[in-house]
């Protein structure tokens, strides 16, 4: 029996990888600046491999100014240049706007539900999902909550958030516990 998920101990994945999932991935974030930066890289992660987001995440830090989402929601065109130009992030236009619009849009919504912490927690209840799955093939990329959140965040003015990238975010800040019951991590969050 493993005591980590499969995906942690690939010999592709990159060391930052095991961090990640031993430190970050399935806790469950309350705090707005972090659940910015988070659906902002699976924003980015979209069509390429979470280790490439990983990898350059210090660049990612230092090019959108640490995710402040006041910041990123006041860029113009400029801002937009610069970030396309800069090697050490993904350089894609829509993904580039997108994080400027969805900050406009998170501000938005930390004004109608004092935090977005309040909001996108909704989508569960307020308590982490807890799933029990054995294998990673029976991890679903979508569930009805993520086809939810992904709907209202749409009609929110959100972009670059459909069903599998809200389920994959849901997964990152513990929103659900995917993490395979044979995996220490699993127990740490269910306090099992």
């Amino acid at each position: 029996m493993s005591t980590y998920c499969e995906y942690a101990l690939s010999p592709r994945a990159h060391p930052i990888h095991r961090w990640y999932h031993d430190h970050e991935h399935g806790f469950p974030v309350h705090d707005d600046d972090r659940l910015f930066e988070r659906l902002m890289l699976e924003i980015n992660q979209a069509g390429l491999s979470w280790d490439t987001v990983l990898r350059k995440l210090d660049n990612f830090r230092r090019a959108y100014d640490g995710f402040a989402v006041d910041v990123v929601a006041a860029y113009g065109e400029a801002d937009r240049a610069r970030l396309l130009a800069d090697p050490g992030i993904i350089r894609n236009r829509l993904k580039v706007a997108a994080t400027v619009q969805n900050a406009r849009a998170f501000l938005r919504v930390q004004e109608e539900f004092g935090s977005f912490d309040h909001y996108i927690w909704q989508f569960v209840d307020g308590q982490p999902r807890v799933n029990a799955w054995q294998t990673l093939a029976e991890i679903p990329a979508e569930t009805p909550a993520a086809r939810a959140m992904s709907k209202d965040l749409k009609a929110r003015g959100f972009t670059f958030v459909g069903p599998t990238i809200c389920y994959a975010f849901m997964q990152a800040c513990g929103l659900v516990n995917d993490h395979l019951v044979s995996c220490f991590r699993y127990a740490e969050l269910t306090g099992g």
